[in-house]
């Protein structure tokens, strides 16, 4: 493979996970990110309380992030490789902290938790 394309990256990620279950995450994390963006839109602002308790959850979010990579794979934290091995995992475990944190604040907006 002598250049990475979005449809290269695609077809990898379809091949990881499956195609169903690949595009049933791209659906739910789609889905929550409208309801996060609805949901500033409508308040017109971040509110700080909710956002530092959806804050508290990405912790959680980045390790069963990786854990559902590791488990899909069935691979490990032995199994890293090199530099961009630990990149791929920190991004993982990013993007993990990032949706959970996005779920957790608009679940709160929406049910009015106070």
């Amino acid at each position: 493979m002598e250049e990475l394309t979005f449809g290269t990256l695609i077809a990898v990620l379809e091949e990881m996970f499956g195609q169903a279950l690949f595009w049933v995450m791209v659906a739910a994390a789609a889905l929550i990110t409208v309801a996060f963006v609805y949901v500033v839109i409508r308040d017109r602002s971040l509110r700080s309380r909710w956002f530092l308790r959806a804050e508290l959850v990405a912790p959680v979010g980045a390790f069963a992030a990786i854990w559902f990579v590791f488990f899909i794979t069935r691979s490990g934290f032995g199994d890293i490789g090199g530099p961009i091995d630990v990149i791929a995992l920190i991004l993982i475990g990013l993007a993990g902290a990032i949706g959970l944190t996005f779920l957790a604040y608009t679940v709160q907006a929406l049910l009015g938790g106070g």
